[in-house]
């Protein structure tokens, strides 16, 4: 499925539909115009018993889930986007040739999904800089891929004032704390590769939140460094819990994001585990 700007996505999805024909498989286009035709699309193939393909990043694979969230279909992946966190965190293969031999003799796998406040989420939810950051990378147009993450969280870094987080989970309230960011995490990866919740599993039936909280501006760059290795959680500064349903307010508004998409500005977000909700081919 293709959506209105995936140049990227049908560049990698076109060597891949080659070598699924020539495996004898059956390969349909979709041009859609936007998320809810996209839904709507993927819906429509499921139920006639097509596997969806998703060629895209973490948006992409986020929109089409949610489609298929709760249903029989079955969701395959050819990574195309600038982050690809649930394919790091699922192990999908990038080479054309490996995609394809996973799409045809691949087994599907049920991974869990996130409710935030009605709406359909894969990978994490985040409130606080890091969504500041995702922000400024979304408008970043003419910078070069590799650079697009590590200078918006640095512009982001620059203005953040302290924020005031509460958090509930599983219907026990903690103490609130100053903090940078609060991540609600199905999938431990976001960020294009930063592994924000190191022991986080999408078939495990919980969510890991992790507290980024206050330090000085100074340390916070190497928390940034460390969370490549997900060696982070061990300062003291960094508060991991586990559970399935978690509540999240901050004492100003603060941008949430999911997936690399912005979810909301204000209030309290309600999450909560969908376990194994979607079925995706995916290694095991």
């Amino acid at each position: 499925m293709v959506g209105p700007a995936a140049r990227r996505g049908l560049a990698r999805l076109m060597p891949v539909a080659q070598l699924l024909r020539a495996g004898g498989a059956r390969v349909r286009v979709e041009y859609t115009g936007g998320v809810d035709q996209a839904r709507e699309v993927a819906r429509r193939c499921a139920a006639d018993g097509e596997t969806v393909l998703a060629a895209g990043g973490d948006g992409t694979l986020r929109c089409l889930g949610a489609a298929l969230a709760g249903t029989d279909g079955v969701l395959g992946v050819v990574p195309a986007g600038r982050g690809n966190d649930l394919a790091r965190q699922l192990g999908l293969p990038s080479r054309p040739e490996d995609v394809a031999s996973l799409l045809l003799h691949g087994e599907p796998r049920r991974i869990d999904v996130l409710d935030a406040g009605g709406e359909i989420v894969l990978g994490s939810v985040y409130a606080g800089v890091d969504a500041v950051a995702n922000e400024r990378a979304n408008r970043a147009r003419f910078t070069p891929a590799g650079l697009v993450y590590p200078l918006a969280g640095a512009r982001a870094l620059l203005g953040w004032r302290p924020t005031v987080y509460r958090l509930t989970v599983d219907g026990q309230d903690l103490a609130p704390v100053r903090a940078y960011s609060a991540v609600v995490a199905n999938s431990g990866y976001y960020g294009g590769g930063l592994h924000v919740a190191p022991d986080a599993a999408v078939d495990d039936g919980l969510l890991d939140v992790v507290v980024l909280g206050d330090a000085s501006k100074l340390v916070f760059p190497l928390v940034l460094r460390e969370m490549r290795t997900g060696t982070h959680v061990r300062r003291p500064e960094v508060t991991v819990l586990r559970g399935r349903s978690v509540r999240l307010s901050a004492d100003r508004p603060v941008p949430a994001y999911a997936d690399g998409d912005p979810l909301t500005t204000h209030g309290d977000l309600p999450i909560q585990v969908l376990p194994a909700a979607l079925s995706l081919l995916a290694p095991h």
